[in-house]
């Protein structure tokens, strides 16, 4: 099974609000011949860590994908998608348009080797965070991590979730506020 994470924060001058963003790089993914197997929905998470200067808050979600590709070629293909959308790695946790995580290959247990285009696998703070396993549980309900064995729901168990809410739930209330 072949996860990634997505997400983003700044409206894309393109595309518009992030999860526009982020739906078009799932289009740009199926033309690269990757086959998006299942998507989660969007979700709402504030900026991490929460130390980092204000920011608008993130829309994240996890995509179950279905290729022949390596690890290693599908970490290039996916910064091809980040870069032609103009993502730009300059510095860490810096607001952004679109972030694409490899999240989990398969059972692949690769340690970074300090060589460009090699992923570490699985993803190594996917556990701590519940902006990745509230949507990875969505689409991958019964995957475990190669490592520990855990579920995505195991794992929530000791994740904080506090401020992560659904995109479609943060638009209701949204829209009730402002028809009152």
């Amino acid at each position: 099974m072949i996860l990634i994470g997505l997400g983003g924060n700044l409206p894309h001058p393109d595309y518009g609000p992030p999860e526009n963003t982020l739906e078009a790089a799932l289009e740009r993914l199926s033309a690269r011949g990757v086959h998006v197997a299942a998507r989660s929905r969007w979700y709402v998470t504030p900026p991490f860590p929460p130390s980092i200067s204000p920011q608008p808050w993130y829309v994240n979600g996890v995509a179950r994908l279905e290729t022949a590709e390596e690890p290693g070629r599908l970490l290039q293909i996916l910064h091809e998608i980040e870069w032609s959308f103009g993502r730009v790695r300059q510095e860490r946790w810096a607001p952004r348009w679109i972030d694409l995580d490899l999240l989990a290959h398969g059972g692949s247990v690769l340690s970074a080797t300090g060589i460009h285009g090699v992923p570490q696998l699985p993803h190594p703070r996917m556990a701590d965070r519940a902006f990745v396993l509230l949507p990875l549980q969505e689409v991958a309900p019964h995957w475990r991590h190669p490592v520990s064995g855990r579920t995505a729901a195991d794992m929530l168990q000791i994740a904080d979730a506090s401020g992560v809410s659904l995109l479609q739930a943060e638009k209701e209330v949204a829209g009730a506020a402002a028809s009152r």
